[in-house]
């Protein structure tokens, strides 16, 4: 199987080319200095860019190299695994509220964007599915249908006939729809974000690591090994991807990977056996089951690693190979194509915290799996801070680094414990729910 920089993605295979860029040589100037060329530092350098703010980006590698070039292209406008109403708990009356209509809105800012700057990324915003794979499980569905309906979505409520006449699959028991959301290629949709952030003025330098953040007087000097950057404002927009150009960065989340497997295409005779309304399904599973189809018919899906599948193609494939069967059984065998992963900050409430790292040095880190549409609109946020916006009018709190005190022990158990542990929760659901549980 080849190999290249993006571990055999079908998005580095497909997606549009990326723009012109260069490393970092020299020193300059700038109002605001980017680290990371992911979604979350594009968006910012983007929305202070158009703003005429004299913005430098500077990216280690290329644009999108990191997790917003290797997840699996959905754009969700919801919480992977909270409702709103805990979202409101968790967070306060003040800040709950506005971090649930960041996330309710953040997939039309995407699409929005998309539009605006006629970003080629294979953009569909046909819509989400978000079935229920037990009869139990529904209360789940229908409460967050109930939730993002009062946030005056235009949301569903299906039965399982019309779940398996939108899926394919008979395997499920209903689900809810969510209009606003949708699919893209992620990395085509980074290479885009990029053009546009250049469009409107903004400087990309990439091939240029971080080497140290240093204080300048009363402003800061990013530096790399062959040029330096000094402006009066640094975003840090690394993620999981966090170097060691600033310490225990990468300390208050855990990591896990994300593994996406992607077929050959289909053929017409097999493409409208699966959504045949070409939205993308994430279904209520612990271990999730998600999937997307991209415009040549190639199924793409996923999960998370652990040491029986993910670490390589083959029994990757061999998994969804038993996946697919049972949810699409007149589909037949498929032929898998490529094989990519790449790593998920997840903070231990699964929600995005903005940290204030020191005077004029900001951060958005731990989007939990809701990198696309989550990393663009916390963008919006930092481009707000980095204006000279009053921290308690953002849609997060600007607060401290901590550390998650369990970051290790996570860091190693998030691939041998909790996929382990998902599957089994599942089938114990289905077990209860007097259904087959097969180990898939």
């Amino acid at each position: 199987m080849k190999r290249h920089p993006l571990e055999n993605s079908l998005w580095f295979d497909t997606a549009a080319p990326t723009p012109e860029t260069a490393p970092l040589v020299g020193a300059r100037r700038a109002d605001v200095a980017v680290i990371g060329a992911g979604y979350t530092g594009l968006s910012t350098a983007l929305h202070l860019a158009r703003a005429g703010v004299e913005t430098v980006v500077i990216e280690a590698e290329q644009a999108g190299y990191g997790g917003s070039g290797r997840n699996a292209g959905h754009c969700a406008p919801t919480f992977l695994h909270h409702t709103p109403e805990e979202v409101i708990a968790d967070l306060g009356p003040v800040f709950g509220p506005r971090m649930v209509r960041l996330q309710a809105d953040a997939a039309t800012l995407v699409f929005g964007l998309i539009r605006n700057y006629a970003i080629e990324c294979e953009a569909a915003q046909n819509g989400i599915i978000n079935p229920a794979h037990t009869p139990s499980a529904m209360e789940t569905v229908e409460a967050r249908h109930d939730q993002y309906a009062a946030l005056g979505k235009a949301v569903e409520l299906w039965d399982a006939a019309k779940t398996a006449e939108m899926t394919g699959s008979e395997r499920y028991f209903g689900a809810w729809f969510h209009p606003e959301g949708g699919h893209l290629n992620p990395l085509g949709y980074a290479r885009g974000l990029a053009r546009a952030a250049m469009g409107e003025g903004a400087t990309i330098h990439t091939a240029s690591p971080v080497a140290r953040i240093v204080p300048q007087g009363t402003d800061w000097r990013v530096e790399t090994e062959r040029g330096s950057v000094t402006a009066s404002r640094v975003v840090i927009a690394t993620n999981a991807y966090s170097g060691d150009f600033w310490p225990k960065l990468d300390t208050p989340f855990f990591r896990m990977t994300a593994f996406n497997v992607a077929t050959a295409p289909l053929g017409d005779n097999r493409r409208g056996m699966i959504l045949p309304g070409d939205q993308n399904c994430i279904d209520s599973r612990a271990d999730t089951q998600y999937m997307k189809l991209d415009p040549a018919g190639r199924l793409v899906t996923g999960s998370v690693v652990n040491w029986s599948r993910g670490k390589d193609a083959a029994r990757s494939f061999a998994h969804f190979d038993k996946r697919l069967a049972y949810l699409f059984p007149e589909l037949g065998p498929v032929e898998w194509r490529w094989f990519w992963h790449g790593h998920i900050a997840m903070m231990p409430n699964m929600l995005p915290r903005l940290y204030e790292l020191a005077p004029g040095v900001a951060a958005a880190l731990g989007f939990s799996g809701r990198g696309v549409p989550t990393g663009t609109a916390m963008g919006v946020e930092l481009a707000k801070w980095a204006r000279g916006t009053d921290p308690g009018e953002l849609a997060l709190p600007l607060i401290l680094l901590e550390s998650l005190a369990t970051r290790r022990i996570l860091n190693f158990a998030a691939p041998t414990v909790l996929g382990p542990y998902y599957r089994w929760q599942d089938r114990r659901s289905m077990r209860r729910d007097g259904l087959e549980a097969p180990r898939i």
